[in-house]
């Protein structure tokens, strides 16, 4: 439901005139070979009808992969898609990779004077198991295909699905080790030295009436990809003493738009986005005085202060008045004693 509702708002939110042309989803590369125990990236990637000015603004795809091959990782560091329903999954069980995204205002192919290929959608690590083959030696073949559930959608504010084309990929698998053992993705890690791009953190109603209220965020990394989003809301009445930086503070995982456990907006927002590598970006949000309310735990603190007070207050009140009154007994009894 959630996935069906995302492709007709980005439909609708999202105009571009478009005609019908078949768009097409490719595999790269078509063919290769993978020696025992090596790895390679295979990128999967949209082509659309230049000549049409077809233009394609989400894509919902379903992978699967044979058993002689196992997917051990997945890249969305060079995706045109910047809207995500579904990041790159994985599911062993099922031998299937899904993914879900939209590209705001459409890809249409590419841009004129750019040398580049820039029409990655997402990029899959596949691991040959090293183990031996039935075959000979040339050994055995994989296939990484598209299902038949895969749809792409039109940028023309309809959500119209798309004539599409598939590409898949065949794998050969050598029963061989190589000379020396391949595994790009790897080094591509290990040589990741560079954060995540800044980014900022919005908090939302949702809905915008009277509704409950989420952190909205979103960056990108275009060495390795995000592979995670941390949060953690730091109450801002502890003046200082919550350390968000201490190697046990309470963050925890999740993903924009993420509902806010504080809902008085009386904490600071942290966001830390982290990267395949582990380099990390945060990011923060303080709510100004006029958005905070009074959370529980202040009117507990508040309440207490109050009854602290008034006690003091009705404690001072009844001493003065003993005091006062011991005043007036010895009064007395010195006035008794003069009249004596």
């Amino acid at each position: 439901m959630m996935r069906a509702l995302f492709f007709v708002l980005i439909g609708i939110v999202t105009l571009h005139a478009s005609s019908a042309a078949a768009a097409s989803l490719y595999l790269d590369p078509a063919r290769t070979m993978l020696y025992r125990g090596d790895a390679m990236t295979v990128a999967v990637r949209l082509d659309t009808d230049e000549a049409s000015g077809e233009c394609i603004n989400a894509v919902d795809a379903v992978i699967t992969y044979s058993e002689q091959i196992i997917p051990v990782d997945t890249s969305i560091g060079s995706s045109i898609l910047s809207m995500w329903v579904e990041k790159p999954r994985i599911d062993t069980d099922s031998r299937t990779i899904t993914f879900a995204g939209g590209i705001p205002n459409g890809y249409c192919g590419r841009v004129d004077g750019d040398p580049r290929l820039t029409n990655v959608l997402a990029e899959i690590v596949f691991r040959s198991p090293g183990l031996m083959v039935r075959g000979g030696d040339a050994g055995n073949e994989a296939s990484v295909l598209f299902g038949p559930e895969t749809t792409v959608y039109l940028n023309d504010g309809r959500g119209t699905k798309a004539e599409l084309l598939t590409y898949g990929s065949l794998i050969e698998l050598s029963r061989n080790p190589g000379t020396s053992l391949v595994d790009p993705w790897s080094e591509t890690v290990r040589n990741d030295l560079i954060p995540p791009e800044g980014f900022s953190v919005e908090v939302v109603r949702i809905p915008p009436e009277h509704g409950r209220y989420y952190a909205i965020f979103n960056t990108t990394d275009k060495q390795t990809g995000i592979d995670d989003y941390q949060i953690i809301e730091e109450p801002i009445d502890q003046l200082g003493s919550f350390t968000w930086g201490r190697a046990d503070a309470p963050w925890v995982s999740g993903r924009s738009p993420y509902e806010l456990r504080d809902q008085s907006l009386g904490s600071t927002i942290r966001v830390k986005a982290i990267d395949k590598a582990g380099n990390e970006t945060i990011a923060v949000y303080v709510p100004s005085q006029g958005e905070r309310s009074l959370s529980l735990a202040t009117l507990m603190v508040y309440g207490f202060g109050g009854f602290v007070l008034m006690s003091l207050l009705v404690l001072i009140v009844i001493l003065w008045r003993r005091r006062g009154a011991k005043s007036r007994e010895v009064d007395s009894h010195e006035s008794e004693q003069e009249i004596i």
